[in-house]
């Protein structure tokens, strides 16, 4: 009996050992990480990810507009980032706005200058005659780059456009302001665009190059911004919507001739 427990409890150490060999876990290999050099806000450069792919949704979303401006029927196009994109949750005031200028919407979300001054050398301004180009571009490079280089990108992707389209009137508008978050004061940042938005208010020559600046319409009391304008101090509610389009409205009656 002694020697068949001294068995069993061999055999019983034995299993334990051998499940924990086998449920131990595995250490993974480390995979070094992808760091992609720094992109200048005027040299065109596509979106990448993380993995240093390009990034997926900007792929598409172009790839999207360069059909939309091979079909040749856009009369009005709108060129930026996540706030002009965002039209696109705005039917209602886009189209009582701008549906009689067969309008269309190239705004992808998290673009900055280089990424637009891409998109516009590779496609989004080929097999198209617009008579207006809106364009509202730079909040997203204020992070890393200097108002010097936000506004340089700005003035390449211009000349690109008139290069591109040179019947095209183009409305460049000031880069909106944002607030600081929890309190949308109105902080640093909005500081160095302010720089930007009075350099590309030289660019305005009152014939092709037409420049606005619409930020004092989204109310600021106390030196911030609303949520009821802007809900994250960056992106347009539909209240921003509207105003942005009574604000351009005017002036857009008036280069679609």
């Amino acid at each position: 009996m002694k020697f068949n427990s001294l068995a069993l409890s061999v055999v019983l150490f034995v299993a334990v050992a051998a499940q924990a060999q086998t449920t131990a876990p595995v250490a993974k290999p480390a995979v070094p990480a992808i760091v992609l050099p720094p992109q200048a806000p005027d040299v065109a450069a596509q979106k990448f990810g993380p993995d240093g792919k390009v990034n997926s949704g900007f792929a598409a979303a172009h790839e999207r507009f360069v059909k939309i401006a091979l079909e040749g029927s856009a009369q009005l196009v709108f060129l930026g980032d996540s706030i002009t994109a965002g039209w696109g949750s705005q039917k209602a005031v886009w189209e009582k706005a701008f549906s009689a200028y067969k309008p269309a919407n190239f705004g992808i979300g998290g673009d900055r200058t280089q990424h637009v001054l891409w998109r516009i050398t590779n496609g989004e301004l080929d097999g198209i005659k617009p008579k207006a180009v809106v364009l509202m571009i730079g909040t997203n490079n204020s992070g890393s780059d200097s108002a010097e280089g936000i506004a340089k990108g700005v003035t390449v992707i211009v000349e690109t456009i008139r290069a591109k389209q040179p019947q095209a009137k183009i409305l460049l508008l000031a880069v909106f302001p944002r607030g600081d978050k929890p309190t949308g004061k109105l902080g640093a940042a909005n500081e160095k665009l302010k720089l930007v938005n009075a350099s590309l208010a030289k660019l305005d020559d009152g014939k092709s190059i037409h420049f606005l600046d619409i930020g004092s319409k989204f109310p600021q009391p106390e030196g911030a911004l609303t949520k009821e304008v802007m809900p994250d101090f960056l992106h347009l509610s539909v209240v921003g919507y509207q105003i942005w389009a009574d604000a351009i409205s005017p002036k857009l009656a008036e280069l679609m001739k």
